[in-house]
């Protein structure tokens, strides 16, 4: 399936019960991301379907990743920097951490684990150590 993600979906509203990004404004819609989920290892997981975006052509609808699912689409494409501040400015909401933590788990195998795994702890801290130890153990 095709979807918006990044920086772009961050910048939508969605469907979970978390903060996203407000800067939509400023975003270069004209070279959105736009990805494709099939063999992906989150496959369909957090795509909402059927969107308007403002931003975009309003005659379409689109496929949008909710805000989980972008944080952890650039993780996989090694986007820190727009990724920072993932727990306390885009999630800001305890009751997805280990939904997160389970998703960024699948992601043991890339290539990039270990920056993925230590931006994981500059974000999550003893948390995110604690539920890998529980994984190891």
């Amino acid at each position: 399936m095709e979807y918006l993600t990044g920086i772009h979906a961050l910048n939508l509203s969605c469907q979970l019960d978390t903060c996203g990004d407000w800067h939509s404004k400023s975003i270069n819609w004209n070279n959105p991301d736009i990805r494709e989920s099939v063999n992906t290892v989150f496959g369909d997981y957090g795509i909402e379907s059927n969107r308007s975006i403002r931003y975009l052509d309003s005659s379409k609808r689109y496929n949008v990743a909710n805000h989980i699912r972008a944080l952890l689409d650039m993780l996989v494409s090694g986007n820190y920097g727009y990724a920072q501040g993932m727990k306390e400015e885009y999630i800001c909401n305890e009751q997805y951490t280990d939904q997160i933590f389970n998703q960024v788990l699948k992601l043991r195998d890339a290539g990039n684990w270990y920056h993925i795994n230590e931006f994981m702890k500059r974000e999550y801290k003893l948390e995110w150590i604690k539920f890998l130890e529980g994984q190891n153990g």
